[in-house]
């Protein structure tokens, strides 16, 4: 028996393989017995999509280690309704067999202080936010809020749920405050957001998920649950450069390749126009990685809080490093990634992609 384990071929077939994602591609008498619906990661997306989080939406969709079961839209950096039709657009670009539920949002977008190193969203993502992609929609007729459909699918299936949150964390403190016991429930909760020691991208100091709602964020964040936090110390790290879009050789024919053929050349442009950068960081990609391919990963357990008061610090991560710490840890932080093995995953995803 041949077993693919996170990309790599073992003939022996002898390997450990404790997670969904490890399990995907094994081969051999334990197949039949195994559905792919039944090995993926049952996940759900809460964002608000940008190009890079719409990357990492329809990289989920495509992998068959996963079976996105819904995704919820916030308002962050777009705004709800456009966080919601932007959801819509990858969905029907990707056309996946099994739709996820689809949760809406009403909410304006966050405003920040825009400068020179935080350009306005509509530059580096296009007006409505993916690039090039223009794709017509129909109005919902059946509209689920996403804090609702959270709720009720945490409460319904309680532990069999991975959620990836790539925007603030609104939605999920709406959804605690709708079903008590919401993180509980989660299989875990993967936070794109906070910093250790990489500093802020919306001001100097915070990092943009946090300072988009600090008090949603320390709700979460420092509640006894499964958690993982991707901070912007590990997910600022993948940069794809035109030289890596080249070598992908993407497929037209592919509705991977179309959407990606749709909104990296703009990224890639708009990110060295406006921010002088040769390429385009993706940090939403290595969060879902962190899922898909865990042991790409260093992780520490630490203990954090988030400031709510400071005028200069307002959404700053906050993390006892003391050498005694004087608070118990509650949650896991990425402290560090391979890069190449993440670049090699969505390789994998784009070449096996239909």
């Amino acid at each position: 028996m041949a077993c693919w384990v996170g990309g790599a071929v073992d003939p022996g077939g002898g390997a450990a393989l404790g997670t969904a994602a490890e399990l995907r591609e094994c081969t051999g008498a334990g197949r039949e017995a195994w559905s792919e619906q039944e090995l993926a990661e049952k996940l759900i997306i809460d964002a608000d999509p940008g190009i890079g989080d719409a990357i990492a939406v329809a990289f989920a969709l495509s992998d068959p280690s996963f079976e996105v079961v819904a995704l919820t839209a916030t308002a962050g950096r777009f705004s709800g309704p456009q966080a919601t039709r932007n959801l819509q657009c990858v969905t029907a670009l990707l056309d996946p067999d099994h739709r996820p539920r689809l949760g809406d949002c009403d909410r304006p977008g966050i405003p920040i202080n825009e400068g020179p190193h935080a350009p306005a969203a509509p530059l580096l993502d296009g007006e409505q936010g993916l690039g090039e992609c223009d794709v017509p929609m129909s109005v919902l007729h059946q509209r689920h809020q996403s804090a609702r459909l959270l709720a009720e699918l945490v409460r319904t299936q309680p532990d069999r749920f991975t959620l990836l949150t790539l925007g603030p964390l609104t939605n999920v403190e709406l959804a605690m405050e709708r079903y008590p016991e919401f993180l509980q429930h989660l299989k875990s909760l993967v936070v794109l957001g906070g910093s250790v020691g990489a500093g802020g991208d919306a001001t100097a100091a915070a990092e943009f998920n946090c300072f988009a709602d600090p008090e949603a964020a320390r709700n979460v964040l420092i509640q006894p649950a499964t958690k993982t936090l991707v901070p912007l110390d590990v997910s600022q790290k993948l940069m794809v450069s035109f030289e890596q879009y080249q070598r992908w050789g993407l497929k037209e024919s592919s509705y991977l390749g179309r959407m990606l053929e749709g909104t990296l050349p703009f990224a890639l442009r708009s990110s060295r126009q406006h921010l002088g950068l040769e390429g385009v960081r993706l940090p939403g990609v290595v969060a879902l990685c962190a899922i898909a391919q865990p042991r790409l990963f260093q992780r520490e357990a630490m203990c954090v809080d988030v400031e709510l008061s400071g005028k200069l610090t307002r959404g700053v991560t906050v993390f006892d490093r003391r050498g005694v710490s004087q608070w118990q840890t509650n949650i896991d932080v990425l402290t560090d990634v391979d890069v190449q093995g993440v670049v090699d995953y969505m390789t994998r995803v784009i070449r096996a992609a239909r």
